[in-house]
């Protein structure tokens, strides 16, 4: 196990299973049926079929309250505005889609639940695009009831930090802990289908050694998907990000760490390749001659007067990082992120040594 764990550096490897603060269980499951893969039945693109079913039949009569545009073409706000409208119509059809919608992610949920990696867990946290809105808030919690009624005694929560921070967020705790106490923030990278997100995460640790009152500082996003660019166009536009937030962090006096933290989509292999699941990004990022963080520490060899270590994990196990902090009241708990598709991850929290110490403590006494 100890060589799943460290390398020469004390950082993990990438996509390690063992993590400063948690087990990383299973992630990137994907899970079938007999109409193909089940995270596509939990997706935002889902959600959008949903609502374009029930709308078809209005259209026909001219009578659809969403009006014309098509529905992968409104908005999250337009939605929520739809929904909170005074149009009644518009109200209940987006309603509906809400209930249809929860059945499904009800049904997908309870299947991760009944696998073997996901059994025993206590809570799941939803992030994703598809949570950044009223829309997504009020289908989680009716997926939540739906599991309850179900007799599934897990919870079901949106994620706490706002969906474009959560994954950033998340790349600290894939750092190790020395690196808290010399430096005040980081540089994380969030890799999507269509965007890729760098920023400067502060660590506030000195306020909150748990990463409790982490945030980003500053970050910078750019659409991949408008350019079309080919892959090394794509990570020479990343490099240039990064170097412009260390110089950002610099000028203000900021103590960035010698560290890249990096969430990106598919199953990450120890040696930061790509084994699959990166169909999405531009190129071919599955190659066995492309490794991203070793492009990376070749491209920003030094950040202060310190070698670059960079580190990649899954951008699901990355999303339910953030949460970290707010699970130490149960053990083995989940993350779904509903976007492109569906991201999954399930964690078992690492007890701390001072804590295994008091167990044995209460053994003994117990004994006596």
């Amino acid at each position: 196990m100890a060589d799943d764990v460290i390398t020469r550096t004390g950082i993990a490897r990438h996509g390690a299973t063992r993590l400063p603060s948690v087990d990383v269980d299973s992630f990137n499951i994907e899970l079938k049926d007999d109409d193909g893969f089940l995270g596509d039945r939990a997706s935002k693109r889902a959600f959008r079929k949903i609502l374009d079913s029930l709308r078809q039949p209005l259209k026909g009569n001219g009578d659809d309250p969403l009006g014309k545009k098509a529905s992968a073409d409104l908005g999250k706000s337009e939605l929520d505005e739809a929904l909170l409208g005074e149009d009644v119509g518009a109200a209940a059809l987006v309603h509906g889609a809400i209930e249809e919608f929860a059945q499904e992610l009800s049904h997908v949920t309870q299947r991760f639940l009944k696998t073997k990696a996901w059994a025993d867990t206590e809570r799941i946290v939803v992030g994703g695009g598809f949570r950044e809105s009223r829309v997504g808030e009020l289908a989680i919690a009716r997926t939540d009831a739906l599991l309850k009624a179900g007799d599934f005694k897990v919870d079901l929560v949106p994620i706490r930090y706002h969906p474009d921070d959560a994954g950033l967020v998340g790349c600290l705790h894939l750092a190790p802990s020395w690196i808290f106490e010399a430096h005040d923030s980081i540089l994380a990278v969030d890799i999507g289908g269509t965007n890729i997100r760098c920023g400067v995460v502060e660590t506030r640790w000195k306020k909150a050694p748990d990463l409790s009152k982490a945030a980003v500082w500053k970050s910078e996003l750019w659409r991949h998907a408008d350019d079309e660019p080919t892959r090394e166009g794509a990570v020479k536009r990343l490099v240039k990000m990064l170097k412009g937030l260390i110089a950002a962090a610099e000028a203000e006096g900021l103590k960035l760490a010698p560290f890249i933290g990096i969430a990106c989509p598919g199953v990450i292999n120890e040696d930061g390749s790509i084994e699959k699941g990166a169909q999405n990004l531009p190129g071919n990022w599955e190659s066995s001659k492309f490794n991203l963080p070793a492009s990376l520490v070749e491209a920003i060899p030094e950040i202060g007067d310190h070698d670059t270590a960079v580190l990649m994990h899954n951008d699901g196990v990355a999303q339910g990082l953030c949460e970290v902090p707010f699970m130490q009241d149960v053990e083995r708990w989940g993350v779904l992120t509903i976007g492109t598709g569906l991201g999954n991850a399930r964690f078992t929290n690492r007890r701390k040594e001072k804590d295994k110490g008091k167990d044995e403590k209460k053994d003994n006494k117990s004994k006596d």
